[in-house]
């Protein structure tokens, strides 16, 4: 397959595991069991895509992106922590938000 579709998948997916994380902060207790199978399903895509996209482009395992699997596997647990620590809900947004950011600036940058 074209990288192009590789990577409309890898962010498409990102885009709704962010989107479900933030909805389990607020999310009412009833709703967990779909919202975890919906992050579930796209942090496994984005993980798949994103292999998929760095092996077409690429061919390594540049130290960048060790810094990304770790904010992917970050953001992939916040889900579930939205739903057991309720209190925590602005911090953990906060954590997102930051896991979100370092991600971006990783593939934009490059640095090792």
């Amino acid at each position: 397959m074209s990288p192009v579709v590789y990577q409309v998948l890898h962010l498409v997916s990102l885009l709704v595991l962010f989107g479900y994380t933030f909805y389990a902060f607020a999310a009412p207790a009833e709703t967990r069991k779909r919202v975890m199978i919906i992050t579930g399903s796209a942090a496994l895509l984005a993980l798949v895509a994103g292999f998929a996209l760095q092996a077409k482009l690429v061919g390594s395992f540049p130290g960048w992106l060790v810094v990304k699997i770790v904010c992917w596997l970050g953001l992939s647990a916040l889900a579930a922590f939205g739903y057991r620590r309720r209190g925590a809900a602005g911090t953990l947004a906060w954590v997102a938000i930051a896991l979100v950011v370092v991600a971006v600036i990783m593939v934009y940058t490059r640095p090792f």
